[in-house]
Formats: structure tokens, sequence, C-alpha cells
């Protein structure tokens, strides 16, 4: 349905269409105000309009200039008056930047607004630069007709992302619409996430909740520390807040339920750390790889896992579309499971 279609619906009946006009580059939409409302503003009557387009994106082409009333420029705050002419210049969608790959997908679930998939280790979420490719945006490019554009080419139906080898849920949106609407709920913090992981020792609370902020470290974009590493002059830190629960609890080894309330880079492996705890394999963060002969006493001892045992197993979201709860779960990597195997034989 285009632009000109949603304008002949019921609740729209104070806009009437001048003109459309379409030229190679952009698409020009004039419309003409047929009621003034009070204390509409001009971005919010754009949005009414135009439900695919965030009010974000409808400030910035206000801003620029892509939208004019009576011919001229405005601003944001504006109310529409009767009568009124306003024209819109809709950018046309970038190309993508993204070389689709045809890589293997663990799909758990998918509809013609959202692709979720368990995310592999080792799979980074988006390129850093055009020529990188084996990423889960290369994937679904590949994977999918359609995905949503945000504000960055490389990045194409990446709503969040997870660290590179953090497997579990991750969401992909394939509107536009549907990419802002769930980026509106991770924006007000109604998504409900959830992680698992194997933290070494003995973790003595059955749950709390961890308030410690953060900051990317001065010298180095790999790490991330806490207030008590670094003067708070030297680095910007902001509010991070992790409640955990013990799953079970083994000799040298507890897992528990993460919950992050914030979404920081590195947040949940910083502040297992930060309490003694570092997950298993996390080296960045005193963690340290196992292997079979770590917790049996006998086998191999070439390491199970070489990096954070760590994986988001569940997310729960609204529908951005359907408007209706949606609860997305991922099973844990074969790694992660053949230690919880071994921790129950020789570690209980």
């Amino acid at each position: 349905m285009n632009a000109s279609d949603e304008l002949l619906d019921d609740e729209q009946e104070d806009t009437e269409v001048v003109e459309e006009e379409s030229p190679p580059a952009d698409e020009v939409h004039r419309l003409r105000v047929r009621k003034r409302i009070v204390g509409r503003r001009l971005d919010k009557f754009l949005h009414s309009r135009y439900p695919r387009i965030s009010r974000t994106s409808l400030q910035s082409y206000i801003k620029r200039g892509q939208v004019t009333v009576n011919g001229l420029p405005t601003k944001a705050s504006y109310e529409p008056a009767s009568g009124d002419e306003v024209q819109i210049i809709l950018p046309p969608p970038p190309p993508s930047e993204v070389l689709p790959q045809d890589i293997p997908l663990d799909i758990v679930y998918e509809d013609e607004w959202l692709i979720v998939i368990n995310k592999a280790e080792g799979m980074v979420c988006h390129p850093a630069y055009a020529s990188q490719t084996g990423t889960v945006a290369n994937a679904v490019a590949f994977h999918a007709a359609t995905l949503s554009r945000g504000e960055d080419p490389f990045r194409p139906g990446i709503v969040h992302r997870l660290d590179k080898n953090t497997t579990g849920v991750l969401l992909i949106a394939k509107t536009d619409e549907a990419h802002w609407r769930v980026s509106l709920q991770f924006e007000r913090r109604t998504v409900r996430k959830e992680y698992f992981a194997i933290c070494e020792g003995r973790v003595k609370l059955d749950g709390d909740i961890i308030n410690k902020p953060l900051a990317p470290h001065p010298e180095t974009t790999q790490r991330m520390v806490l207030p008590s590493a670094m003067p708070p002059r030297q680095a910007m830190f902001k509010e991070a807040i992790t409640e955990y629960r013990v799953d079970k609890r083994y000799r040298g080894y507890t897992t528990v339920n993460l919950f992050p309330k914030t979404g920081r880079t590195h947040q949940l492996r910083v502040h297992m750390s930060s309490i003694g705890h570092p997950i298993v394999g996390d080296k960045l963060y005193g963690g340290r790889p196992v292997s079979e002969f770590d917790l049996s006493g006998v086998g191999s001892t070439e390491p199970l896992i070489e990096h954070q045992a760590l994986h988001a197993r569940r997310l729960a979201i609204m529908h951005p579309i359907l408007e209706k709860p949606l609860v997305l779960e991922a099973p844990l990597s074969p790694r992660i499971t053949r230690i919880l195997e071994l921790l129950e034989v020789h570690r209980k």
C-alpha cells in the first residue's frame, strides 16, 4: 500500500491528496489539510499519514527542508492550519551495501515482518566495513526478499546485537515499520531479555541486582570498564543494571539466569566478573576455558569452549504489527550443552 492509499482511511478525513508525482530520485507527496486540530504538531500529523516512517526520521526531513508548508520551510512544532498545503519529499531507499551470502541460519521464528534466529558462535551481527562478509546481515540479505533499511546500510534488518561469540535469540526486521516499532520497545525497556550463563565459582546469593555503570576503555574499543577501574573524568559512564538468579550450583561452577535491564556492550560479562564469578571461557574478563579433563578428571584436555559460555535464551516482546505478546526462545548451543552434561555427571 502506498502513501496515497493510506490517505483514504476514515481516520484521515481531514486531509485530501492534491497531487503526487514520482521523479526518478525522490517521491514528492502533496497533502492539503482540511481542518486544524489544536495541539497537533506537523511531525505528528505526518506520522499519522506515514506510520511506517518513524517520527525521528520525519523530524530530520523537516529540519533538512524536505517538508514545506505552503511552499515554505517550517519546524516540526508547527501546527498545520485548515487549507495548508504540505509537501514532503521522501528519499528513495539507499542501495544495500551488504553482499547476500548463502550462509545457513537456524531460524526459530519467521513471519512477513520479522525473522528470529538462534545466532551461531563466531558470527558477528553486521559488517564493520563494506568488504566484510560472513555476518548475520550477509546471511539474512540472502534469505529474505526485503529487510528494513534502518539508518546504516551495513545493518539491514538488524534491530539489536549479540557479541560475536554469544549465541541465542537475535531479532531481524523485514520492514521499516516493524524495525522502528521494535526499536522503540528496546528504547523504552519494555523488552524482557533472558540469558543463560555458566560462571566460575559458587555464587552465594540466590539472586541479586548488579547496578554498576560501564564505559568503553579509553585505550581500546575491545573492553568495557567500571568506575573503580577508571576515574569518571576519563570515561563517559552509562547506567548498567543486571538482575541475576541462580539456576543450579555445582562444585566450582554455577549456572545463572541473567535479566539485563539495560543493554550496554559486554554488560553481563563485566557484571558477573565484577562480583567474582566471571563467565566460563570469557578470557577478556577473567574467565578460563574448560576441558573434559578439567570437569571430569579424565578425557581430553582440549578446551570445550574458548569463549564466553553465554546464551541469549529468551526474548519477550510485543509483536510490532500484530500487537500481541511474542516470546522467542532458542535452544542452548552444543558446546554449552556438553559442559552441562559433564557438570551433572561429575560436579554435582
